[in-house]
């Protein structure tokens, strides 16, 4: 199968360009969270008698705070039409499905999180503050997906030349990508929780937002990941015959389902539906990261030939 060496140094170049304007749109987070907090700032470090000065300051801080959380989203639209870009001509130069290695697999993740972010922000303008927090560990796993993973374009191995390729590892990418935002979202409520760092967190959103937030993409991303989990074992066995090997691979993502079953039966139960149905959240998405990265990288299986899902 030819590749198409063009094809794919353009597709590398939207790659970190699209690095390049995540980097920006996390700038852009941070000049909002600072005049937010900032423009928070002003009523208690003037005097009474300056009541009508604190209350002129503190609007035109808000605007400042707005305008550029306003911007931050608007560039981090045109980083992920550079990101789609990129894996798209990685597709077409190399003439198949774009998740065929740890680089390309890593890229995905990542546009399906920043998507799911883009969309929780639509739905809620109002969580855009914790945008400072929810990009930078994407952007980490795109420089560490540009560097340390990237591969260049080439075909697979016969074992990836499935359809079930394009089915089981793209609805894990999707998954993933979800479960990275409410990973984030409940780090996030135990950070504002616990009443530490509270200068750090004093503008984000109320704690009882960011517990929705975990809640309502892990619904979502849950009967995703079951698929991918079912999905996966049939192609399994197809490919070596049996449905389930207990292979590490296997195992840390059943282990991976099992945990976040546990959250969402947690979130149900009284006494565990905040604080500890958070830390499970949180343990689903240490294990997550775990099985991308230490199992597939370190951990000989089945999978190490590609590693991928």
């Amino acid at each position: 199968m030819p590749i198409d060496p063009v094809l794919a140094l353009f597709s590398d170049r939207f790659f970190f360009a699209a690095v390049a304007v995540y980097t920006l749109a996390i700038l852009l987070h941070a000049a909002e969270y600072v005049a937010a907090r900032e423009s928070s700032r002003v009523p208690a470090l003037v005097g009474a008698g300056d009541a009508d000065e604190a209350a002129a300051t503190e609007p035109a801080g808000r605007s400042g705070s707005e305008r550029f959380g306003r911007m931050a989203v608007s560039v981090t639209v045109l980083g992920v039409l550079l990101h789609v870009a990129s894996i798209v001509l990685r597709g077409l130069a190399t003439e198949r499905w774009p998740l065929g290695n740890m680089y390309e697999f890593t890229a995905a993740i990542c546009l399906a999180a920043v998507v799911t972010w883009l969309v929780v922000l639509r739905r809620s303008p109002s969580l855009r503050p914790a945008g400072v927090f929810v990009l930078p560990p994407i952007w980490i796993l795109m420089f560490l997906g540009g560097t340390v993973l990237y591969a260049q374009a080439a075909p697979v191995v016969p074992a990836l030349q499935s359809y079930w390729l394009a089915i089981h590892v793209t609805t894990v990418t999707i998954a993933s990508g979800l479960l990275v935002v409410a990973g984030v979202a409940s780090l996030l409520y135990l950070l504002a929780n616990s009443g530490k760092a509270a200068e750090l967190v004093a503008k984000l959103p109320t704690t009882a937002a960011l517990d929705r937030l975990a809640y309502r993409v892990t619904v979502v991303a849950f009967p995703i990941y079951t698929f991918a989990v079912i999905a996966g074992a049939i192609w399994a066995e197809a490919a070596w015959g049996r449905f389930w090997g207990w292979d590490p691979k296997e195992t840390v993502a059943f282990v991976a389902w099992v945990i976040y079953a546990a959250y969402l039966h947690a979130r149900a139960t009284a006494g565990w539906r905040t604080t500890r149905a958070a830390w499970i959240n949180s343990l689903g998405l240490a294990v997550v990261v775990f099985n991308l990265f230490f199992i597939n990288m370190v951990v000989a299986g089945l999978h190490s030939y590609a590693g991928i899902g």
